[in-house]
């Protein structure tokens, strides 16, 4: 069973995310910043990181630059999932390392799709 980082400081956010995803037959394993996601990323054997932008403590682009400097996750697809929508963020989140880039709201089947995608 694949296992997925969600990453995301709303509370209902990270479970409207959990529940889908569990649903679908993954195994979640929740952050609630991007600080949080490093340390839970080092104990944990993770298959992708899907993450919000806006977080205190570090947001997502800097979640996906610190992840991508190590070598356990030079390759983990990370998945931003935000209200931004620029094309200067998910310029900025390609810099960085992101494998894709959703927006809020996000559908719970495209999602599933996505992360199946990516997971191949």
């Amino acid at each position: 069973m694949p296992s997925i980082l969600a990453v995301d400081d709303s509370p209902s956010m990270r479970k409207m995310v959990s529940f889908t995803l569990t649903g679908a037959g993954y195994h979640v394993v929740e952050a609630v910043d991007g600080q949080d996601a490093l340390e839970k990323a080092e104990g944990h054997d993770i298959d992708l990181v899907l993450a919000d932008q806006n977080m205190p403590r570090l947001d997502g682009i800097g979640l996906t630059r610190k992840l991508r400097e190590h070598p356990k996750f030079k390759t983990t697809p990370i998945l931003i999932l935000t209200t931004e929508s620029s094309e200067q963020m998910k310029q900025a989140g390609r810099a960085a390392g992101a494998t894709g880039w959703l927006v809020k709201p996000f559908d719970p089947n495209r999602l599933i799709e996505v992360i199946q995608k990516v997971l191949r």
